[in-house]
Order: structure tokens, then sequence, then C-alpha cells
């Protein structure tokens, strides 16, 4: 179907795609440029019309979605596969609000899935003032995981960011701070933003424990570890997993349904006009964003 973008989000996922960075993201997103000229995977909008055959959704429908591979969402208009990562919009919430409800949480569904932690379980969030930090934290709290979120500063303003979301525990790092300083005997240890290494993870862990990266690691050293773990874990050992993402229909309305009941709320640092796209970009790429940064397209009716 072909959906009316009313608002974007800029999000790792789009600075990836833009920078070709780390290094091997140019085997797919171009050389020496990016192969695709209009970025953007994250939206939320309304249907303006629908393929063939197809009955789930109609023109006139609020969606909000991702778009994993082909980026396109920084425009007018984007198709969208409708078995992919999109749902309706929840009542009551503008689209502006939900925008950002797909890209950080799909990669935090992702820690979940192959986790398998479960009510009682220990997690460490390191990074998790991110977009995937905030969702992840939201998500584990939901399944009754015991949350201990690690960040370098928590925002101005909102001391209690963490603690809202449904962290037991909030412990900043200042500059340098060793990461063990926050104890261990934890089920899993997750580095929401490729600033802590298995390395550093490991004595955090239970024996038998995953260390679970969003990053490659240098070297993609977080595949190749990733692929030795079924080793590890059948010798009771702590084991690297890598949380490959899954983006259908179905974890769309999972999150959809969170979202309604308000379980689960995406969480935005600004707001910019779409005349503004480099500076969000810029913004976004300074790394000091708190969950997630809003874009919101020309038009008096792109937030509702």
């Amino acid at each position: 179907m072909l959906v009316r973008v009313r608002a974007t989000t800029v999000n790792r996922t789009d600075c990836a795609y833009r920078s070709g960075r780390p290094w091997i993201n140019r085997a797919y997103c171009g050389w020496p440029r990016p192969r695709v000229e209009v970025l953007g995977s994250e939206y939320a909008g309304v249907v303006a019309a629908v393929g063939e055959g197809v009955g789930s959704y109609a023109v006139g429908d609020r969606v909000f979605g991702f778009v994993e591979g082909r980026p396109g969402a920084h425009a007018e208009l984007v198709a969208v596969a409708v078995d992919g990562l999109v749902a309706r919009v929840p009542e009551g919430w503008d689209l502006a609000e939900a925008a950002p409800g797909t890209e950080g949480a799909h990669y935090a569904h992702a820690v979940l899935r192959v986790t398998g932690l479960a009510r009682g379980d220990r997690a460490l969030v390191h990074g998790a003032t991110g977009a995937i930090g905030t969702g992840l934290v939201q998500l584990l709290h939901i399944e009754g995981v015991e949350v201990v979120a690690v960040c370098d500063r928590l925002p101005a303003g909102r001391p209690r960011l963490l603690s809202d979301l449904g962290a037991a525990r909030v412990v900043e790092l200042a500059g340098g701070q060793d990461p063990a300083s926050v104890g261990g005997g934890f089920d899993a240890v997750v580095d929401a933003t490729g600033h802590l290494p298995f390395g550093a993870a490991r004595p955090l862990l239970r024996p038998g424990g995953s260390y679970v990266s969003s990053d490659l690691g240098r070297g993609a050293q977080n595949i190749l570890l990733a692929a030795a773990g079924p080793v590890a874990g059948a010798l009771g050992r702590r084991r690297v997993r890598f949380p490959f993402p899954h983006s259908d229909a179905d974890l769309a309305a999972h999150l959809a349904g969170l979202m309604a009941r308000g379980a689960y709320r995406p969480v935005v640092d600004r707001t910019y006009d779409f005349d503004d796209l480099r500076d969000a970009y810029a913004y976004v790429d300074s790394g000091r964003k708190v969950g997630n940064v809003v874009v919101l397209m020309p038009g008096a009716d792109a937030a509702r």
C-alpha cells in the first residue's frame, strides 16, 4: 500500500545508511555513496492507496511502521508491504507520537526473543536512554524481568525517566567508570548502543548468562562469537547471542497492542520540521539523543 507520511524519525538505522559506518554497512548501503537517495525507515501516516488484493487496510487508515532494508520514509509517500512491520495507529495516539513506535522496539524485541528472559530474571541494559534502550526497559518490565538500567547521564529535567519506564535500579556511570562496579549475577547483559564489548560485560554475567548487543562489534566480533555460542551454552558458560530482528505484521500488531493499553510508549527527545532534517541527523549523530527524534512532514495535520 501507499502511505502518505505525516511524521517520520531519524534513528541509528537511517544514520548507518547515510554514513556507511561501520564500513561493513557499505556492502548493502552503497559505495562510494548511499545507493538510495531518499532515506528514512520509520513513519506514521495515512493510507493513500492499496494494491490489488489488499483487504486488511483501506484508504484513510492511520498506520505506523518500519521499512526494513529499503529506506524511503523521508518523503511525502512511501510504499509499504502489508505483511511487513506495519499496524494501525492505536486510538488516542497522534501520528507524531506513534511514528517512533517500531525501530527501537523491534530491535529490543529481538533481544527478548534470543535470550528468552522471563519473570524473575535479572537483566542489565547498558545505554538505556537510547531508542533501543528505552524500548527494551519497557518490554523487559512488561515480562516481569528485573532491570538495572545503565547510562552515562540522565536527561536534564527528567531524572526519573528510566525508573518511570520500569527500571528497578538506575546507574549513571561517570566517565571511565568500570561497568563492573554495577555488580554481577545477571541473566543477560544487553549493550544497546555498541559501547560495551563482551569482554567488559562477561564478569557481570552469571554462569550460563547471555551477552547481547545491537551492534556488530569491532571486526563483526559479535556475529563470530554468537556462532560459537551454542558450544559455550552447552558447557554452561557465558555466551554471546546476536539479536537478528524480525520485521513482520505480527510484531507490529503486538507493539500496537502494548501501546493501546499504555504498557509501552516510545520516548521522544526532540521534534523537528522536515525543513530541518539535516539538523535532526546532526543531533542523532552527536550521540546525545534520549529515546527518539521525530520529524514532522509539511502540512497542518502532520501531528494528528
